[in-house]
C-alpha cells in the first residue's frame, strides 16, 4: 500500500537512515525520470571523509524524494548530509520546483497519494475530508524500519493531528 521501494531493499539493514524531501509540486514524468537519474548518480558517488556511503535514493509517486545510507558499512557525517541537501537545491533550481518544501502534508484518499500545502490540509481536517482513520504520510520517518512499518498512519496517531 503506497510503501516506497528502498523500504524493501533486502540488503540494507533495518537501521538505516532516512531522509525524506517534499517536492512543492507533482513532477512531471520526464522530471521524475531526470531527477532519479540524477539522484542514482549522486548516490554512486557520495561520501563522507572520502569514504563511500551504501546509499541509495528514490522519487516516490513523482511528490517526494527518500535519501537513505546504511551506517553498517560508513556514517553520514554533517558534511555528507550537507552534500545531499546541496544537491536537492541544485535540483531544485535545475527542474525549477522547491523539492525542500516543508510545508506540505500528504494523505491517501480512494488508494492515491494526495499532497496540499498546510492550509489546504486543516481545510480538509475541518471539513473532514481527512479523518482520524485517514492515512497521512509520516515525513518523518528516520529509519528504514520506520519507513516500512511508519511511514503510513492514521491521522489522529500522527504529527500532523498536532500541527493543523
Amino acid at each position: 500500500m503506497l510503501t516506497p521501494r528502498i523500504a524493501q531493499l533486502p540488503d540494507f539493514d533495518d537501521s538505516s537512515r532516512v531522509w525524506v524531501y517534499v517536492c512543492a509540486r507533482p513532477l512531471s514524468e520526464a522530471e521524475a525520470e531526470t531527477l532519479q537519474e540524477a539522484i542514482d548518480d549522486f548516490v554512486r558517488r557520495w561520501t563522507a571523509h572520502n569514504q563511500a556511503l551504501k546509499a541509495v535514493g528514490e522519487v516516490f509517486d513523482r511528490q517526494l524524494v527518500l535519501l537513505m545510507v546504511d551506517e553498517t558499512q560508513a556514517g553520514a557525517s554533517g558534511c555528507s548530509i550537507d552534500k545531499s541537501v546541496h544537491f536537492l537545491e541544485a535540483m531544485s533550481h535545475q527542474l525549477g520546483v522547491d523539492l525542500l518544501e516543508r510545508l506540505r502534508f500528504g494523505w491517501v484518499e480512494e488508494g492515491r497519494l494526495h499532497m496540499a500545502n498546510r492550509d489546504v490540509f486543516a481545510e480538509y481536517v475541518r471539513q473532514q475530508r481527512i479523518g482520524p482513520d485517514t492515512w497521512v504520510v509520516n515525513t518523518l520517518v528516520q529509519t528504514k524500519r520506520d519507513l516500512r512499518e511508519r511511514w503510513l498512519l492514521p491521522f489522529a496517531q500522527s504529527w500532523h493531528s498536532r500541527v493543523v
